[in-house]
């Protein structure tokens, strides 16, 4: 196998020492990625191990910089440039300054990846050294090994999130969660929903009177029921249309529940680069949960539509960091960007102490939300949890993975063993096809995320 001449020309002499090997060969713990930064003050190239989290607030402090990752549509100039689709960890492949975290040196080899050929080039380090000599060493990377993500001790939960907020008393947020992060009460539309679903003798008219009392909700409800979406057979005139004849009382209950509490908190001006926004995180989860749970056979199956609810609100969190710790939200979005292969519960914890998992979970109880919601959002970063109402929390993990290696950018995936799928009782093979038509379907995916994000 012949490399690419642009990748000839940046090895230099070093080309010579240089063995290919399939990547799935290669010790993990070897490899290493570039990463494309750049402020007022030019442009960056950095270098670290793969799965270590790169912290840019450290970087940034020790360079006296304002670094973040660069805009997506430079870096697609830059490799259209070289004409790849990935940049291995070769800094003459752009000429920029480069910055070298010291743990690379430690190692006795190093593996860089070439994505389009599935392969991996191997340096001795002496000859890496020799290649990246004109580069700064500087601590910046963090082994995830060591980050003691909270996934299954929600006991602790109370006790981090203070711990978190007291770290930030420039924020003046110093006394217990529900007293101090001004979150607002639970939504009257919102409640007014819970005790819907709890009352057993509650009829499709008592959904109506909710949705109509509250104009925008009623309006939102009848654009959903008249999008291409659903398909409905002539036009949607009113609620009472919209829910009878097309989206059907325990869907408009769950998207009303959704906006409402969506509403209750502002979306965030700030947003990761290259993720999708909340409401399509939303809308996809919410799809993809429901058409899990609808697959499952057995006891464990979860109930429909609190499945649909856990995935549309899974992501909430978000939104309560935001207004939780707003000047530090920004540092999340950055770090996200520059570690899109770590999950963002490990970012989260490395730069606040706790993740929107937890916050999240914790405000859900506060409100009086279905238990089988707070624990689906939850455990949902952990596919081992076997607690109470464990197959909600799988369903939002699974699906997530499966969205993921669909190219739906919802953050970090992992491979899904097929044990997973033998546990829900679910048939691979089919859910692979259901999702398929799901992902091929996007642009209504994306359509009914819109029409939320206008509420």
């Amino acid at each position: 196998m012949q490399l690419p001449v642009m990748i000839k020309q940046a090895l230099a002499e070093q080309s010579s020492a240089v063995s290919l090997r399939d990547i799935r060969q290669v010790d993990p713990s070897h490899v290493l990625r570039m990463v494309l930064l750049s402020d007022s003050e030019g442009k960056l190239q950095v270098i670290c191990r793969r799965d270590d989290l790169l912290d840019l607030a450290t970087l940034n402090k020790r360079l006296g910089r304002d670094l973040r990752m660069m805009p997506i549509g430079e870096q697609v100039r830059v490799r259209q440039k070289v004409g790849l689709t990935e940049l291995p960890a070769l800094p003459g492949l752009t000429g920029w300054p480069l910055v070298i975290d010291p743990s690379v040196d430690e190692l006795d080899y190093v593996a860089l990846p070439l994505a389009d050929l599935s392969l991996a080039m191997v340096l001795p380090i002496d000859d890496f050294t020799q290649l990246t000599a004109s580069g700064r060493r500087k601590s910046f990377a963090v082994d995830t090994r060591s980050i003691p993500v909270n996934l299954d001790n929600p006991a602790a939960d109370r006790d981090q999130l203070h711990s978190a907020i007291n770290r930030f008393t420039g924020l003046r947020i110093q006394q217990r969660l529900e007293d101090t992060l001004e979150l607002p009460p639970l939504p009257e539309t919102a409640q007014r929903i819970i005790h819907l679903r709890v009352n057993p003798n509650a009829v499709m008219g008592d959904l109506v009177d909710v949705v109509e009392s509250d104009p925008s909700l009623a309006a939102q409800v009848v654009s959903w029921a008249s999008s291409s979406f659903y398909a409905a057979a002539g036009q949607v005139r009113s609620v009472y249309d919209a829910v009878s004849r097309v989206l059907g009382f325990d869907l408009v209950m769950n998207l009303a529940m959704g906006l409402a509490l969506g509403r209750a908190l502002r979306q965030p001006s700030d947003h990761p680069d290259g993720y999708v926004d909340y409401w399509q995180q939303a809308i996809w989860q919410a799809q993809s949960a429901g058409i899990l749970a609808g697959m499952m056979r057995g006891p464990r199956r979860p109930v429909f539509g609190l499945a649909y609810l856990a995935g549309l609100l899974h992501n909430f969190g978000h939104l309560v960091l935001a207004q939780v710790f707003p000047p530090h939200f920004r540092l999340v979005c950055r770090s996200l960007e520059v570690n899109p292969d770590i999950d963002s519960s490990v970012i989260e914890h490395q730069l606040l102490g706790v993740t929107r998992e937890q916050i999240a979970a914790r405000l859900m109880d506060n409100w009086g939300m279905p238990e089988e919601v707070g624990a689906a959002i939850r455990y949902q970063k952990n596919p081992e949890y076997d607690g109470e109402h464990a197959a909600y929390a799988r369903v939002l993990w699974l699906g997530r993975q499966l969205l993921t290696e669909r190219g739906i950018a919802l953050g970090a995936g992992e491979a899904v063993p097929d044990a997973v799928f033998g546990e829900l009782g679910l048939n691979r093979d089919k859910v692979e096809e259901r999702f398929d038509g799901l992902v091929s379907n996007k642009d209504s995916v994306m359509a009914i995320a819109g029409m939320m994000s206008l509420g």
